[in-house]
């Protein structure tokens, strides 16, 4: 029988969850990693005993007890320790499981600043990963490891993780059941402020949010258009899915459907999903005939293009995509004439995203030369993006958190 915490999951995270599990590639990580735990158990905990402080029951009682009533709540069954590391960034995170044992770390600003309840909502997400098994899919191991994943595998990868996040947060929200305080957990996160200097407020902490967003999905004119496509620390859509859920009858009686929570959670995440790879409009195509113009001129920036990265680049395109008879030179003297195309027919968010894949696809072999960093530069200066944007998305988290 299914537990209230396993209901409220995120049914995106659930369905991308199960056939990510399935892929072939993440199989033979996983068998992998399995190995490697075989072979050096508690690896995982040496490394928190050698680089952080354990904080044992006796000298945090509170943040014990908080973390009894979320195992409680959440009906998870695992022994835990609780783990703190200097830092000034309002941050926590939780481990794959060792040897029956899930190690949770906080950095030391988000236990310092962080009213109880803020803390409860944190305790709650960082659970939720684990009890949704979310650390069955290895993000870090499968984007970071010898064996580079297809560009199609790695976006795919990156929208789950964005999923689970929401399922997580879910989670955490459940555990605190105040949403006012989760509100006030991701704005810390989201400012670095601590509620010392500044009277928040949530109503108009939403109301910023509602303006990133018009009728049409556009960003708003109040915030950086890159905001929408922020994987850490904070994305304001995580706030926006969190409103959703808190009106759902998930949370609240006569609220809105679960059919309608998960379609309103769906349209918000939608402006983070490679969904122009299959579509059929006009600006559709212009966006995939720019990226594989681009995804050419990238590969070859450094001089020639690799075995790995035709690879690469069949694995995102289709087998035979790539031929020593493609017009090279003649693709990358087009690219700003389809970059103004984008621009031209393409939202603000679609012409992000496609600046965003961009950058997985070149960093899918697990290097980005000067010279492929020059190309995006120019391509996202043509689209009207900026190069910070494309630092951030080269160096985008790999992890849950």
């Amino acid at each position: 029988m299914a537990t209230i915490s396993e209901d409220i999951r995120c049914e995106n995270d659930l369905a991308l969850f199960e056939s990510l599990s399935r892929d072939p590639e993440v199989c033979t990580v996983n068998e992998r990693i399995a190995r490697m735990e075989q072979e050096s158990p508690l690896r995982t905990r040496r490394r928190l005993l050698a680089t952080s402080v354990r904080l044992s029951q006796r000298m945090s009682p509170k943040l014990h007890a908080m973390m009894n009533e979320s195992i409680q709540k959440l009906g998870v069954e695992i022994p835990c320790e609780l783990f703190v590391f200097p830092g000034p960034q309002h941050n926590a995170m939780c481990f794959r499981p060792e040897a029956g044992r899930l190690f949770i770390m906080f950095s030391s600003s988000l236990l310092e600043d962080f009213h109880d309840n803020e803390t409860r909502f944190v305790i709650g997400h960082e659970l939720g990963h684990y009890l949704y098994r979310h650390h069955d899919i290895p993000i870090g191991y499968l984007l970071r490891g010898k064996s580079k994943v297809g560009p199609r595998l790695a976006l795919q990868l990156f929208a789950w993780s964005r999923y689970a996040e929401i399922s997580a947060d879910r989670a955490g929200a459940f555990c605190a059941e105040n949403n006012e305080d989760v509100c006030r957990a991701l704005f810390k996160i989201a400012s670095g402020l601590t509620g010392r200097t500044i009277h928040f407020q949530v109503d108009d902490f939403l109301l910023q949010v509602d303006q990133m967003q018009t009728e049409d999905a556009e960003p708003g004119t109040g915030s950086p258009p890159a905001d929408w496509f922020s994987t850490h620390p904070f994305s304001p859509l995580r706030v926006k899915a969190l409103q959703l859920f808190h009106a759902s009858e998930l949370v609240t009686a006569g609220g809105e459907s679960r059919e309608d929570l998960e379609l309103g959670v769906q349209k918000l995440m939608s402006l983070m999903e490679p969904s122009y790879l299959e579509g059929r409009t006009e600006a559709t195509e212009s966006m995939r005939r720019l990226l594989f113009a681009a995804a050419i001129t990238v590969a070859r920036a450094d001089g020639e293009i690799s075995e790995e990265e035709v690879r690469i680049f069949e694995k995102f395109f289709g087998e035979g995509a790539y031929s020593e008879t493609l017009d090279q030179e003649g693709l990358a003297a087009d690219l700003e004439r389809r970059a103004k195309r984008v621009k031209e027919i393409c939202s603000v968010p679609q012409v992000m995203q496609l600046v965003r894949d961009l950058c997985l696809v070149a960093r899918a072999d697990g290097y980005v030369s000067v010279e492929a960093c020059q190309v995006l530069e120019r391509i996202a200066e043509v689209l009207g993006v900026s190069s910070l944007f494309v630092s951030e998305m080269l160096d985008a988290e790999l992890e849950l958190d």
